[in-house]
């Protein structure tokens, strides 16, 4: 029983739509269909059945009263008073088909409530073999009597033993629920619209991109979750904007006394401890370069359209001049709105990563209507797998794991996966065709 559960879950959640308009859509439409369904059924099986089967039953007696009249008054003046007594009083039309026998049965319906009530009716009242036609298309029920020496032909009007007007309750029914869906289906989207818009402002704001024109609306809940995001996101903006203050305040003390050391270097002329000197200022300098684009936030920079495969056809050029061999392609429409120099410092870092622990770079991009991936592929040694998500952490080297020198800061990675999620994106690593390492970037467009 479980096992099944489960599956009837699975099932009924994959049939399902998965949006909330359509879903509370169904939540609206789902009980008016049953309600409407419920009275449609009471309404055929108590009401409309019962006073077809009263109406069948007096017009049923009318014609087995006019049978016995004819039966028992049999001349010509009697049988003309029947006639205009049956046409004034029982809104019957009667004919004396004299010689005549009954035609053979014709074909019964196969679902018909008129026929099925009238001629069970008719059945329990009269003794004498009769003929019934109910199905025609005219307004009109023939019925027809055997005599004695004579055949009695009755018209009654459909409507005087059938519920005609039964449709008018069914208009009714289903024209007011149209309009009431109408109006549900108005004012629901009324309300999804500012749940759409919040999804989108979260989105966007994710995803790096300005969020334009976006203010608290709809009910009461929406509204409250409106404003806590509009909070979340001056909170958000407001510490980058601290920090990036704090950040240009350290960078311009530290490179001031940088470079009052490269001056007093200078002065100190040419020796082996002197060029020592040097290069421990100069890796100090690339040091706190590096830290500064790392702790350094590009929440300013505003996304723009970038061409992709220009941008990774730039970094193949850079790579060759490194020396490498560098290839790079793109499929897909290559026009993404992303923070250029961002997402250009992400796939530099990664192909420099390669470039410094192998010598054939491959990269390939590729787009479609929802993600942007990037992959770079090295020959290098690669990374274990369960140090991969070790290497981005801060000024962490897995040197040993590479097999390199204690080259780079240990940020590139870390720049570089910070970049991607700045996007709404991220990177991972796995196993490369060339025999090394493969970095993917995987951002929404």
């Amino acid at each position: 029983m479980r096992q099944q559960n489960d599956r009837f879950g699975s099932w009924f959640n994959r049939v399902m739509p998965k949006g909330l308009y359509a879903r509370s859509l169904i939540i609206i439409v789902t009980p008016m269909v049953l309600l409407q369904s419920v009275l449609a059924f009471v309404f055929m099986e108590r009401h409309y059945n019962a006073v077809t089967r009263r109406l069948s039953a007096a017009v049923s007696q009318d014609i087995t009263a006019i049978t016995d009249l004819a039966s028992a008054f049999t001349t010509d003046d009697d049988l003309d008073r029947i006639r205009q007594i049956a046409q004034e009083r029982m809104g019957l039309s009667i004919e004396f088909l004299p010689g005549e026998r009954l035609p053979p049965p014709g074909p019964k319906p196969f679902f018909s409530i008129l026929d099925s009530s009238f001629t069970g009716e008719l059945g329990k009242r009269m003794r004498r073999p009769f003929w019934t036609d109910t199905v025609g298309n005219s307004n009109l029920i023939e019925v027809r009597v055997q005599l004695d020496n004579s055949v009695l032909r009755i018209f009654a009007r459909r409507s005087q033993a059938y519920l005609s007007n039964s449709h008018i309750f069914l208009v009714w029914m289903v024209g007011t629920s149209l309009v009431l869906l109408a109006v549900a289906i108005l004012f629901l989207r009324n309300q999804i619209k500012p749940i759409e818009a919040l999804a989108d402002a979260a989105e966007a704001f994710g995803k790096g991109r300005d969020v334009v024109g976006f203010r608290p609306r709809g009910a009461r809940e929406v509204r409250g979750a409106a404003r806590a995001f509009i909070e979340m996101r001056r909170r958000i903006e407001r510490q980058i904007e601290q920090r990036t203050i704090m950040l240009a305040g350290v960078s311009h003390d530290m490179r001031t006394i940088l470079t009052r050391f490269k001056l007093e270097l200078a002065f100190l002329g040419d020796g082996a401890e002197v060029e020592m000197l040097r290069k421990d200022v100069d890796e100090l300098q690339s040091m706190l370069e590096a830290y500064l684009a790392f702790a350094r936030d590009d929440t300013g920079e505003p996304p723009v359209q970038v061409d992709i495969a220009r941008m990774l056809d730039d970094i193949r050029l850079n790579a060759e001049r490194q020396g490498a061999a560098a290839t790079a392609t793109f499929r897909g429409n290559p026009v993404v709105t992303i923070r250029a120099d961002a997402y250009r410092r992400c796939i530099t870092n990664l192909v420099a990563n390669a470039l410094r622990h192998g010598k054939r770079v491959e990269i390939t991009g590729a787009r479609d209507a929802r993600w942007l991936l990037v992959t770079v592929d090295d020959d290098g040694p690669g990374i274990p797998l369960d140090r991969r998500d070790d290497v981005f952490r801060p000024f962490l080297r897995l040197d040993a794991a590479r097999n390199q020198d204690a080259g780079g800061s240990g940020l590139g990675l870390t720049i570089a996966r910070d970049a991607a999620r700045a996007h709404g994106g991220d990177i991972s690593l796995g196993d490369s065709p060339l025999g090394g390492l493969r970095a993917s970037v995987r951002i929404p467009v």
